[in-house]
């Protein structure tokens, strides 16, 4: 029988399958109640405006294109469409500035391979998205932990990777409604990531997948923005911004964006014509007429539910979680991270709580670099009615009350 491990290249060891992924595969038996996927609920798809854009562009001129070869860098009428969107935000660019990829995910592979070489180090927080790990880890990095709380200076970490023969890359992190955390970093803390970089003379990458779903609180420019007010042209920064239509309009058109200096963006479009020479040009097109049309509607009706239901966790979790359980409300996104006492294993936690009270969530170890966090997991409310969430948590809880008194009695 033939050995296919021993042909496959070394860094495919590092190669993991998503908690997260075969998490979802839940949602298709009725008797579970997941807060496991963080997906956009898809009874908020604005389905009308996808039809009525698709149907326009065939019965055109357009159909040619859109079932054509295209450039590498993406449609051009929405890329212009996203240089308006970034200039709102703070962002003051060009079309040239930015780059379609199909689903911010294959975003976050390309710089990956644009940066890391096996050994290198990057710094990200403990937890982070456990999608840019995947991302990262086939090429073969060191994870060092990105403290935000001002613990640490730039010679710390020029000296942990040193003494492991890595060199700092970038810093990776969301700066919006964090996945898993829903954490958002504060304008100071922005600025702390930005004198970092700076310091080591490495890239900044901005996970903005949530940028758009705030429900309370004040808009804090983005990391990138802050960069070229330091510097004055986007051509003079080091942040580079990764952003989706997945959250706002559809997930399964797979289109996301980059935006950053031009330097960047040459070379990225150099590994997308060596990958998948362009992004579905026809989804590029539909997306581009739904946005133009009907994107500011669209994200005001999804906050308004998901708002809702953000809400709707947050008394759940009061009214029926122990003394010892500890989360934080989000300002936005579709998260809640919870933290147990400390020696529970919400890994095994899942387990019993799949057999017994029928509710799935994420543990928290998969987000962790150095794997730490087992007494943490993530809780999603995007795609819950406020009752199913109530009675969701309430199940969860008993679970929780019952294994935290076995964890007295055995440390009785």
């Amino acid at each position: 029988m033939l050995n296919w491990e021993n042909m496959f290249a070394g860094r495919s060891s590092r190669m993991r399958a998503s908690e997260i992924r075969e998490l979802l595969k839940l949602l298709d038996r009725p008797d579970i109640v997941s807060f496991a996927g963080g997906i956009p609920d898809p009874a908020l798809f604005p389905d009308d405006a996808f039809k009525a854009a698709y149907g326009e562009i065939f019965s055109g001129s357009q159909s040619a294109t859109a079932l054509q070869y295209s450039v590498s860098e993406g449609y051009k009428p929405l890329r212009e469409w996203l240089a308006g969107e970034m200039a709102k935000i703070g962002i003051a660019c060009r079309a040239e500035n930015v780059f379609i990829v199909s689903g911010s995910q294959q975003g976050l592979d390309y710089l990956g391979k644009l940066f890391l070489s096996p050994g290198d180090t990057a710094l990200v927080t403990f937890p982070t998205y456990l999608g840019a790990l995947q991302a990262f880890n086939p090429y073969e990095p060191h994870y060092e932990q990105l403290t935000l709380s001002g613990n640490r200076t730039p010679e710390s970490y020029r000296a942990g990777p040193r003494q492991a023969g890595c060199k700092p890359r970038f810093v990776y992190l969301s700066s919006d409604f964090a996945n898993p955390t829903g954490e958002t970093l504060t304008q100071a803390q922005r600025e702390s990531v930005l004198d970092l970089a700076a310091e080591l003379d490495i890239a900044v990458i901005e996970d903005a997948a949530y940028q758009s779903l705030r429900y309370d609180g004040e808009p804090i420019p983005p990391i990138l923005a802050l960069d070229i007010a330091r510097n004055g042209s986007i051509e003079e920064t080091r942040t580079i911004y990764c952003g989706s239509f997945s959250k706002t309009l559809a997930p399964g058109l797979r289109v996301g964006y980059i935006v950053a200096n031009e330097t960047v963006i040459r070379k990225l479009v150099l590994m997308k014509q060596a990958a998948d020479l362009h992004s579905s040009t026809i989804n590029q097109m539909a997306v581009f007429h739904v946005a133009e049309r009907v994107f500011e509607d669209q994200v005001a009706k999804i906050k308004s539910v998901y708002r809702q239901r953000r809400d709707a966790m947050q008394q759940a979790l009061e009214a029926h979680m122990p003394p010892g359980v500890h989360w934080a409300k989000p300002e936005g996104g579709m998260f809640f991270w919870v933290t147990l006492p400390t020696g529970m294993d919400t890994a095994e936690l899942l387990a019993k709580s799949l057999e017994t009270v029928k509710v799935a969530f994420v543990p928290g170890k998969a987000f962790f670099a150095d794997g730490s966090g087992e007494n943490t997991f993530r809780i999603s409310f995007s795609c819950a009615t406020e009752q199913v969430i109530d009675e969701g948590i309430g199940r969860l809880a008993s679970l929780i009350v019952s294994e935290m008194s076995v964890q007295r009695r055995e440390c009785a």
